[in-house]
This record gives C-alpha cells, sequence and structure tokens, in this order.
C-alpha cells in the first residue's frame, strides 16, 4: 500500500496549484482519500476528501471556494487543486486513505499516509 504526494511548489499569492496523490495498493482502490497540511509549529488540519466513487465529496471551511478536489480511479489519482492561494495555505501537503470521507476529518481516523509534498506560499 503506497500514497504518494506530489505537486507542491512555490507560488505567490493569488497563484494556483495543483497536488496530486497517486496510490497504489488494496484495498485503496475502495478507500476514501483526505488531504490535510501541517504548518510548522501547528496540528495537521483536514483539508478535502473524497470518496472512493467520487460522489462524496468534503471541502474544509477555510479553504472552501478556492480549492477542490477530484479522483481519476483509471490513473489511481486524486487531485487537490489550489486556486487564490493565501500565505496561510503554505505548509507540508499530506494524502491519506480510509473507509470513508466523512464531514468530520480526524487525521487519527486515516489509516494510510504518504509522504508530504511542501507548498509555499508567498505574500
Amino acid at each position: 500500500v503506497q500514497l504518494q504526494a506530489s505537486g507542491g511548489g512555490l507560488v505567490q499569492a493569488g497563484g494556483s496549484l495543483t497536488l496530486s496523490c497517486t496510490y497504489s495498493g488494496s484495498p485503496l482502490d475502495y478507500y476514501a482519500i483526505g488531504w490535510f497540511r501541517q504548518a510548522p509549529g501547528k496540528e495537521r488540519e483536514p483539508i478535502s476528501c473524497i470518496s472512493s466513487s467520487g460522489g462524496t465529496k468534503v471541502v474544509a471551511d477555510s479553504v472552501k471556494g478556492r480549492f477542490t478536489i477530484s479522483r481519476d480511479n483509471f490513473k489511481a489519482t486524486v487531485y487537490l487543486h489550489m486556486n487564490n492561494l493565501k500565505p496561510e495555505d503554505t505548509g507540508v501537503y499530506y494524502c491519506a486513505g480510509d473507509l470513508f470521507c466523512q464531514q468530520n476529518m480526524r487525521p487519527d481516523e486515516y489509516e494510510y499516509w504518504g509522504q508530504g509534498t511542501q507548498v509555499t506560499v508567498s505574500s
């Protein structure tokens, strides 16, 4: 079982990035995939998740209207499309797998984790 996040980088405020989470191994094909971020000195914050079918999506209030999530099961990849980025979006972004995508995303309920990709938004 493996998840690999990529696509991070340095971007100016107001810019856009798309993160990718490529997953492999059973049972991730049937799992929801979530995105979390962690800023230095802060706890891991839930950002968004998507169910295995793509029919259920949750987006945190802090990024609603700016971030969207999508999933391509043929490519075994989940995308986090980030627009109008702000300096407070800076952090390491992780993708993780869990049975369900629920409104109350809790990091401790996610079983499988990728290694993270750094996003830095300059003002």
